[in-house]
């Protein structure tokens, strides 16, 4: 009898040591919206990074980037799920912060990536540096307007972490540097392309001898660009984001430059980030991606082709 118990008990301990080794974590990945090509290029570096670790992603965001109360369930149902870890773009700073320490309190580590949220309860954020790049498309707005003239900023959504401290980069930066340009309007397109084409269209019936416009986002520039495509107007653009129709809108000169971001790089320093911390390796708090300026000088250069042109179809 006793010999039968104890060998039921080494085939347990063997049954659970081998249901260990072919457990396959799971990290969750999502995104704001999954409509923009960014979010494409975010999707695409998480599964580079899974695919390279032998894990799994459950990629999954609401269908618009305004829609937080769908991304809260989203969060809240991988939490139920217990997946291993959780990598959030959150929509809104405040709206978020429940379920990222839920998820700290249950021991569901929580990387943060694209924009900031008001807690600490996570384990790092990855993001691009995002008032710098307001900063540089300052001054890039000073160059081209000579330091002096009228602007309009098609700011994205009040909550917004990551596009509101674009923005501030901006108005500082004009501000303090440039006394001779004057912010004279901003407006919300909502992260939607017809809402910051509306929002562009109304400023600039508003002011008709706006110098120029600086879009904080991919869907304000886009709206922002079609807005000065309709009225022919020579205003200048200022965007954020690539994307195919606001590069050939850069190659024809409506729009004069865009600061971008590496969302495919974001996407697999957030997966490889959750790797990382599972495996008990330390992790940095906060991790600084780059902006980029990109206009007709730098555009062919192969680098940033690289950069504007992951291979999605590798590996989505």
């Amino acid at each position: 009898m006793r010999n039968s118990a104890w060998a039921a008990v080494v085939a347990l301990v063997v049954l659970v040591s081998a249901c260990n080794r072919d457990h396959k974590r799971v990290i969750a990945v999502i995104p704001k919206g999954n409509s923009h090509i960014f979010w494409q290029s975010v999707h695409a570096g998480a599964a580079k990074a899974a695919r390279e670790k032998g894990v799994e992603i459950v990629w999954n965001g609401p269908p618009s980037e305004t829609d937080y109360t769908g991304q809260l369930q989203i969060a809240d149902a991988m939490i139920n799920r217990r997946v291993d870890a959780i990598a959030l773009a959150p929509i809104d700073r405040k709206v978020m912060v429940g379920v990222v320490e839920r998820a700290a309190r249950e021991n569901v580590p929580v990387i943060i990536y694209d924009s900031g949220i008001d807690t600490e309860q996570y384990v790092s954020r990855i993001a691009t540096d995002n008032y710098k790049a307001g900063q540089m498309a300052a001054d890039r707005m000073g160059k081209i307007l000579g330091g002096k003239g009228t602007v309009a900023i098609v700011a994205v959504q009040p909550g917004g972490a990551s596009t509101e401290a674009r923005e501030k980069g901006f108005e500082d930066a004009i501000r303090d540097k440039y006394r001779g340009i004057q912010i004279v309007d901003k407006r919300f397109g909502m992260a939607d392309i017809a809402k910051s084409l509306l929002a562009s269209e109304n400023i600039l019936t508003a002011h008709p001898t706006l110098d120029a416009l600086f879009a904080s986002n991919e869907s304000s520039s886009m709206g922002a660009a079609q807005a000065l495509r309709g009225r022919a107007r020579k205003a200048k653009l200022v965007g954020f984001d690539a994307s195919p129709t606001l590069l050939d809108d850069l190659r024809s000169g409506l729009i004069d430059s865009l600061i971008v971001q590496d969302p495919f790089k974001m996407g697999y320093e957030a997966v490889m980030t959750a790797i990382r911390k599972l495996d008990g390796q330390p992790v940095a708090k906060v991790i600084d991606l780059e902006p980029r300026l990109i206009d007709l000088q730098n555009i062919d250069q192969a680098d940033v082709q690289a950069q504007l042109h992951p291979d999605l179809k590798k590996y989505l």
